[in-house]
């Protein structure tokens, strides 16, 4: 399988799997659904770009193209899981509590005719600024790592 694509693949797991013990850390609970979640520490958005970016820059060297193309590749997704993911997860909280506040109205006021939405919506979509530079420096982390340990033939 092609090298980068791996270091990238590692990226993302690894960030999932670290999530659950760093959650524990900080509330106590263990909780596995983090495995498969978006939001929370380390972003693996922000791991595997970083770790596909290091591995292209250590492989084919900075002034490559490969490297320029995944670096702006990398820069779009950490801002995006920084800026408009957050900004959607703040919606989706005010329209889950729009929809409680609502469902209160209705009770008081049998008149008023309100369903509950049966799901809530995803509140957490993206990450903190904290969140994505740990997922860097795990990357950066993944990509030497996979590099020096690769079989240069």
């Amino acid at each position: 399988m092609n090298r980068a694509i791996t270091t990238a693949l590692l990226g993302i797991g690894t960030a999932q799997f670290l999530k659950v013990p760093l959650h524990y850390r900080e509330t106590g609970i263990w909780d596995w659904s983090k495995l498969f979640g978006t939001g929370d520490m380390p972003s693996s958005h922000s791991s595997a770009v970083t770790s596909l970016t290091t591995y292209v820059a250590l492989k084919n060297g900075v002034p490559s193209i490969n490297f320029g193309v995944s670096t702006v590749f990398g820069l779009i997704v950490m801002y995006d899981a920084m800026g408009i993911r957050w900004q959607t997860g703040e919606i989706a909280i005010a329209v889950n509590d729009i929809d409680e506040q609502l469902e209160k109205l209705a009770y008081d006021h049998p008149k008023m005719n309100h369903k509950k939405r049966e799901k809530e919506l995803k509140e957490m979509l993206g990450h903190l600024p904290i969140e994505v530079a740990g997922g860097a420096i795990l990357g950066i982390a993944i990509g030497a790592i996979s590099y020096l340990t690769e079989n240069n033939k």
